[in-house]
């Protein structure tokens, strides 16, 4: 296919609700469209009343292939169903319209990955959000030690790692959503030998400068004179968000004379998840242990909290995040060192020059939450304006779409996947033909070299973090 050809481009990913991944989807594949291309998402799950308004008013082509699996078992066994629930959404594509698609781009999930290039011969970009197995225990902090899991669920993680892996593997090009999570995924799996590339997710900029109507109910509820920090994401454990609450807890003792301000939780809650009701659950009593008056808006009720929990519930209201009014714009890119909420620090040392991250300590935070609220008018503005312009340059939707253009086009100009390849790679696994060495391990007395194979050298650091 010729380079600038147009094409045909099927997304599959495994529950198109609300939500930062879901909202990726939306976005690349509306920005796929803008250029020319035909793009059709494949989903699992896909509730008109709980979704992205372009998911359901015609403006993208959406296949809800409906799975007989359950998400979970009393909320236990979310990822071996996940799997399973994508390989019914892979069969029904390969069994109807796989053909026409020139390429494929899995998002999240990689289980699918080697049949799509096995059974149909295209290739296959994907991307990498975070790796399953390093957020199975929780929050992941780089450089702590991992949490002592018990022997049943080590032994339930172990297939399940093992597949995360080798399936991811397989893709024929590998992006991620953050320098940060490109570096984790390469260094925690040991057998990927791809040069994972960056591609962020767009923001559509437009929305954050369209007019604000302030007798907008949504509006009114979350509009406040006092200065708000704001963090941003699903309500999940694995967000810890807690940090965020006590942090501003520490800046509210510590600094008596800061108390025209107010902390905001904003982003998806979905009430058909355990996992975010614990979550909200937890930051509530938090707040309350801390000492902290809350309101919680979904969308009713509003008074002058220290925090305010915003949900994203259905019907979605979006805007609402698009739409606030606030004096400064504080652009905090996700995905760094601190945890899935740490984030990169925007603080008056990074006005004049590039600065760095921080550690998940709520003490550390503090101190910069208090120096955010101690910027001159000046330095906020400046502030303000060089986050926008970060925005604009990096993390644009245009940006977002040329980006995936290339890398599609350039997996596309790879040619179809060679069944000869396929079968020898599948015999070089079984006979354990690939003769390049790993490490020698130790069993049962007698020390044994593992081939470095798909299925061995995968196999051996899984056995090490079961054996650790």
């Amino acid at each position: 296919m010729a380079k600038g050809s147009k094409l045909r481009i099927a997304f599959i990913h495994p529950d198109l609700g609300i939500g930062g991944a879901e909202r990726l989807v939306v976005d690349a594949a509306l920005g796929l469209q803008s250029l020319g291309h035909s793009v059709d998402i494949y989903t699992s799950h896909h509730d008109p009343n709980h979704c992205f308004d372009e998911t359901r008013d015609g403006r993208l082509r959406v296949h809800h292939v409906i799975p007989p699996l359950p998400r979970s078992i009393q909320g236990k066994l979310h990822i071996m169903f996940a799997h399973a629930r994508q390989l019914h959404l892979t069969m029904h594509l390969m069994r109807t319209s796989a053909h026409q698609y020139d390429v494929f781009f899995v998002d999240q999930l990689s289980t699918c990955i080697p049949f799509l290039r096995m059974f149909c011969g295209k290739r296959v970009v994907f991307y990498c959000h975070f790796p399953d197995k390093l957020l199975a225990n929780g929050a992941f902090v780089e450089g702590r030690r991992k949490k002592n899991v018990s022997i049943l669920k080590s032994i339930y993680r172990f297939p399940m790692d093992w597949l995360e892996e080798l399936t991811t593997r397989q893709a024929d090009i590998i992006l991620a959503n953050s320098n940060f999570t490109a570096r984790v995924t390469k260094s925690h799996f040991a057998s990927l030998k791809h040069q994972l590339k960056v591609v962020y997710p767009g923001i559509n900029i437009a929305s954050y400068i369209s007019p604000i109507d302030s007798s907008d109910p949504d509006i009114v509820q979350v509009a406040s004179h006092r200065r708000t920090l704001l963090s941003l994401s699903r309500f999940e454990m694995k967000k810890n968000a807690a940090l965020a609450i006590e942090a501003y807890a520490i800046l509210r003792n510590k600094v008596p004379a800061i108390p025209d301000t107010r902390l905001v939780l904003a982003g998806g809650y979905d009430p058909r998840l355990e996992d975010n009701i614990r979550t909200l659950k937890s930051l509530v009593e938090l707040a309350q242990s801390s000492g902290l008056t809350y309101n919680v808006v979904a969308p009713t009720t509003s008074n002058q909290p220290d925090i305010l929990f915003l949900l994203t519930l259905p019907p979605p209201s979006v805007q609402v995040y698009s739409r606030l009014n606030l004096q400064s714009l504080y652009y905090i890119p996700q995905q760094t060192s601190t945890s899935e909420l740490g984030q990169v620090l925007l603080t008056s040392r990074q006005i004049r020059g590039p600065g760095g991250s921080i550690g998940p300590q709520p003490s550390v935070w503090a101190q910069a939450l208090e120096e955010i609220c101690n910027l001159s008018d000046t330095d906020r503005k400046a502030l303000s304006q060089r986050a926008r312009d970060r925005a604009q340059r990096m993390f644009g939707m245009e940006a977002m779409a040329k980006s995936l253009e290339e890398v599609l086009q350039e997996a596309v100009s790879m040619g179809p996947v060679s069944r000869t390849g396929i079968v020898r790679m599948l015999s070089g696994v079984a006979s354990q033909a690939v003769f390049r060495h790993f490490d020698p391990v130790e069993l049962h007395g007698k020390e044994y070299t593992a081939f470095h194979c798909d299925i061995l050298s995968i196999a051996q650091v899984q056995w090490r973090r079961i054996k650790l």
